[in-house]
């Protein structure tokens, strides 16, 4: 036990690092690309990892290399995008929920429960489909699905700090109750919320390359990791088109769960 507490810290900062290093790559992604992510080479098609293309190439002759690091600008960006919208709207709805009368309340957790009842990934599907494929469409799908666990955990926390005596204060004063909410009792129940969000980026990108494995997700020929696996599920000898872009989306996940 002493041991895994000490690898702890290091772990840790190794998650940041990983995190840091893909934000960079994100950020700079073309720049660092050694050809166009879009470009197509069919004479060049299904080419081995070499010193020309560091990941091979695709079914198309585009290299792996680049549209890997070309996707990461819309794999990352989608993740976060969908846990920073689903958290505030999640958080908004609970803490109303919590600090409303016994009515409301009631009234919107029934709906909460009535999204946690069906499978996320499968209504994600859903929307998405219905909304049809594309990067907007596909975070409004999943946002959705991902705010209810938001309004519940805010929910629990509101009602723990309401009874606090800083809230009564507050209420002394003459503070109304959205007020009260917003900022006093959210800023002291946000510890959990921020653990939950910085986890849950990792789980977003998994659905998000999800849904562009199934199709629902990027519009071709967008570079998109799970879109890149999808491309690569049925070339079992070339192992390097869904490989790479694979193990990209492990490192960004497990950079966050570390």
């Amino acid at each position: 036990m002493g041991r895994l507490r000490a690898a702890r810290p290091g772990l840790g900062i190794l998650g940041v690092l990983v995190i840091a290093g893909w934000a960079v790559v994100a950020a700079v992604g073309p720049a660092l690309a050694p050809y166009p992510a879009r470009q197509v080479d069919v004479i060049r098609r299904l080419k081995p990892p070499s010193s020309d293309h560091y990941f091979g190439t695709d079914a198309l002759g585009r290299d792996v290399l680049s549209r890997v690091l070309v996707g990461s600008r819309v794999s990352l960006p989608s993740g976060f995008a969908v846990v920073l919208v689903a958290a505030a709207f999640g958080t908004l709805y609970g803490g109303l929920a919590a600090f409303g009368n016994a009515r409301v309340e009631e009234v919107l957790m029934r709906v909460t429960d009535l999204f946690l009842s069906f499978p996320p990934l499968i209504l994600a599907m859903a929307i998405a489909a219905a909304l049809g494929i594309g990067v907007r469409n596909t975070i409004v799908a999943m946002v959705v699905v991902w705010w209810p666990k938001y309004a519940r955990l805010a929910r629990s926390l509101v009602l723990v700090q309401r009874s606090q005596e800083y809230v009564e204060a507050a209420r002394g004063l003459g503070l109304g109750r959205a007020r009260t909410l917003l900022r006093h009792i959210v800023p002291n129940a946000a510890g959990p919320l921020v653990v939950l969000l910085t986890l849950d980026v990792g789980n977003a990108m998994i659905t998000f390359a999800g849904l562009s494995f199934l199709g629902l997700g990027v519009v071709p020929p967008t570079p998109e990791w799970g879109a890149m696996v999808s491309d690569g599920q049925v070339l079992i000898e070339q192992w390097w088109v869904s490989t790479f872009p694979g193990l990209a989306i492990f490192s960004v996940v497990v950079g966050f769960n570390f």
